[in-house]
């Protein structure tokens, strides 16, 4: 597998941690406003990780179908966290509001690649990638 391919399939991951936290988190939260949004924006998750899947895919390599070990880690640590609060959707929109900073972190730096085909989908990326980290960074605020 080329570099390219590798950082590809590591945006899937990240990308596919925070696609399942917004899922799980829609689950557990009782709020219908939230569940609502959290199936939104696991949505978006997924047409990120297709966008990055097909590429991937077109120059006959395998798109991870996994995440990471730290996006399950945060997850877990969210429903611990959750058990223990008087409001379960302010933690899960916290620690979902961590989970796109990593996502958004992630596409910066793949921004920087040596590999022009990553830079280029990155950057195409991007934008919905910064829209999902800023809609959970005000309403993480908004709750505050």
């Amino acid at each position: 597998m080329s570099e390219a391919h590798t950082q590809l399939n590591e945006l899937i991951e990240i990308t596919r941690d925070g696609q399942r936290f917004y899922e799980h988190a829609a689950e557990e939260v009782k709020d219908p406003r939230f569940k609502t949004l959290f199936l939104e924006m696991a949505k978006a998750k997924t047409d990120v990780i297709r966008a990055l899947s097909v590429e991937v895919a077109s120059e006959n390599e395998t798109p991870s179908d996994g995440g990471t070990m730290v996006g399950r880690m945060r997850q877990l640590y969210a429903d611990t966290k959750a058990k223990m609060s008087s409001d379960e959707s302010v933690t899960y929109i916290e620690q979902l509001e961590e989970a796109e900073d990593r996502i958004l972190h992630a596409f910066e730096d793949a921004l920087q690649s040596a590999d022009p085909k990553v830079q280029a989908l990155a950057a195409e990326e991007l934008p919905q990638v910064r829209a999902a980290h800023d809609r959970m960074r005000n309403l993480k605020r908004d709750t505050h």
